[in-house]
């Protein structure tokens, strides 16, 4: 039986709400910071949500899974709020951070989302550890990390995946492979075409599928998911796919050929799940439009929202605030 005969209409026309909540999310926040509305940086998903949507797809509620600096993908596709996420964009004190982290520091606990990261590789060894407190529990429970193909040069990746080869730790790590490290294309830093040949060195299995493929994806992490419930440790995922924007907003990506991006924008992964909704499941475009419509609207009353919350009030700088002092005591 293939994946899309288990599929059903319902759960395939979901996965295409999720891709376009994502896409949306994107290019609102985009026009916002253009007006704007957030301050700093943000690092726009457009174009890689097939990869966030099917794996978080296969997960259950009881996993979590790390993000990166590209993470708004990860957390919507996990079902967080969007109107908490662009009040943490806008900074406001309904964010999900208090409006103290912005873009590159949203968590959600509750939904397992450990949070995005500012760091390079920062979430890997963070899956890792959520893991390993997994076993310790005695818990089914499964850990993800996303990263990109820059990260997979640092020693975080390395370190942390020997480590959880050799506990056999139940945790993917999901390496989405835009072919850019910031604004170096990966053959200019990285000897091999495949990250996922690098799992051969940690005794685990590597995976590398269409991430321009919800489908592919999800059932590559439904297996690498049973593979570590089962006890039977780790699997490197390399999702092949392609950010449509700059690194940043902002960033014109000139460094990037002309025919590179027409091809890959060839093989957007909305329209490509599209594509499959109309020919094996005989979705209307009445049916997509609608879907489309929904999410706009849904999205548009959650910046109303998130722009009319208050500001966090100066007395509260100090609050939520971390550090560590020598004796190794935390101090707020």
């Amino acid at each position: 039986m293939t994946e899309q005969e288990t599929l059903t209409r319902e759960h395939a026309l979901v996965l295409l709400e999720r891709m376009m909540l994502i896409r949306r999310f994107e290019e609102m926040a985009a026009r916002l910071r253009a007006s704007g509305l957030i301050p700093g940086f943000l690092h726009p998903y457009i174009g890689q949500e097939a990869v966030a949507v099917g794996v978080c797809d296969a997960l259950g509620p009881d996993d979590v899974l790390t993000s990166t600096h590209r993470g708004h993908g990860h957390m919507l596709a996990r079902g967080a709020d969007p109107a908490r996420m662009y009040a943490e964009l806008f900074a406001r004190a309904t964010g999900y951070n208090r409006g103290k982290g912005g873009s590159l520091h949203m968590i959600d606990v509750d939904l397992g989302f450990l949070g995005a990261n500012g760091i390079v590789g920062g979430g890997i060894p963070l899956a890792a550890g959520a893991a390993l407190q997994f076993v310790r529990e005695g818990k089914p429970a499964v850990a993800v990390s996303f990263f990109g193909d820059g990260a997979s040069n640092q020693g975080a990746f390395h370190e942390t995946l020997n480590l959880a080869a050799l506990w056999r730790l139940p945790v993917l790590f999901v390496c989405e492979n835009n072919l850019y490290g910031e604004f170096t294309r990966q053959d200019r830093h990285q000897p091999i075409r495949d990250v996922a040949d690098r799992a051969a060195a940690y005794a685990m299995p590597g995976v590398v599928v269409d991430g321009n493929d919800v489908l592919a994806v999800r059932q590559a992490t439904a297996t690498a998911v049973a593979r570590a419930r089962a006890g039977e440790g780790p699997t490197l995922i390399e999702a092949k796919t392609y950010r449509h924007r700059g690194h940043f907003e902002g960033d014109m990506a000139r460094y990037r050929p002309k025919e590179e991006v027409e091809e890959w924008l060839s093989r957007d992964p909305i329209t490509r799940w599209t594509d499959v909704l109309k020919q094996r499941y005989g979705v209307t475009d009445d049916e997509v439009e609608e879907v489309r419509r929904g999410v706009e609207e849904r999205l548009r009353a959650a910046a109303d929202w998130a722009e009319k919350q208050p500001h966090p009030s100066p007395s509260e700088a100090e609050e939520d605030v971390y550090v560590e002092t020598h004796q190794g005591a935390a101090l707020r």
